[in-house]
């Protein structure tokens, strides 16, 4: 249990997310606009994560107060904490804190941070995003710093999410794929989601309409193939995640909206 949580539960709750002394010039020209009214300041999103009736843990998703200033770019500071609760804390405590400074205009991300605490395991990482170059400089803590070639317009796991909301899936056939370019853990890979459609889900808070994603997992020895995670985010201006299901060869976990405020349109329950 203590192994599969260390590997499910809190990248999970990534999905539902500068290398010291080092300068990066960015051509202002190479980036992109891309229009966004689905988050802003100030937004604060609180899950629930359960493996069946039991708590598993925790998780925070907010947007800072204030814009900051990173490679000269203004940025939106999303920070990601992931906790777990309970029964599990006592098998594995996992106290994980994840920061990606997002682009306003460009919606990709100049930095991002990550401080991994995992029973005895211990990470920590800063990574600068130099787009004009299309390189990524890594700094682990105790570790070589290391540069990466990257594709054009690269995310962090954080970044990535917040560009899908900006999407209009509304111009999407069911089934349409979307493949976003992303760096994690020294590696690039695309990161991949299949739009399932709209659906109407209940929750604590009442009914909502919501449009369902299926990000597409590779194979591997802890989902239950490409297509184990759904994710269920309002149909509206927000498209905030409200609830997440993955569906594991152990047992099944489940994310759902705990607790949200800041949001740049009024949600509509049933």
């Amino acid at each position: 249990m203590k192994h599969y949580l260390r590997k499910t539960t809190l990248p999970l709750i990534v999905l539902l997310l500068a290398a010291l002394g080092i300068t990066a010039f960015q051509a202002t020209d190479r980036y992109r606009q891309v229009p966004n009214t689905s988050f802003g300041t100030g937004e604060r999103l609180e899950y629930r994560v359960h493996y069946g009736f039991i708590n598993a843990a925790e998780a925070r998703v907010d947007v800072s107060n204030s814009i900051v200033n990173v490679n000269n770019r203004p940025c939106y500071r999303v920070n990601v904490f992931g906790r777990t609760v309970g029964a599990f804390d006592l098998v594995s405590r996992v106290r994980d804190q994840w920061r990606s400074y997002i682009d306003t205009s460009a919606i990709l991300p100049q930095m991002f941070k990550q401080e991994i605490e995992e029973g005895k395991f211990r990470k920590e990482e800063t990574v600068l995003f130099n787009h004009g170059s299309n390189v990524v400089y890594s700094d682990v803590k105790e570790h070589e710093k290391k540069s990466f070639k990257t594709p054009n317009n690269i995310h962090d796991v954080i970044s990535g999410y917040y560009y899908l909301r900006t999407l209009n899936f509304d111009r999407m056939s069911v089934g349409q794929m979307v493949e976003v370019p992303t760096f994690f853990g020294g590696e690039i890979f695309p990161m991949k989601v299949r739009y399932r459609g709209k659906d109407e889900i209940k929750t604590k808070f009442g009914r909502i309409k919501v449009l369902k994603l299926n990000p597409i997992m590779p194979n591997n020895k802890f989902f239950k193939g490409e297509e184990s995670i759904n994710i269920w985010v309002s149909d509206d201006v927000n498209k905030v995640p409200v609830k997440v299901e993955v569906d594991l060869w152990i047992g099944s976990l489940d994310m759902d909206l705990k607790s949200y405020k800041g949001l740049q349109s009024k949600i509509e329950w049933r």
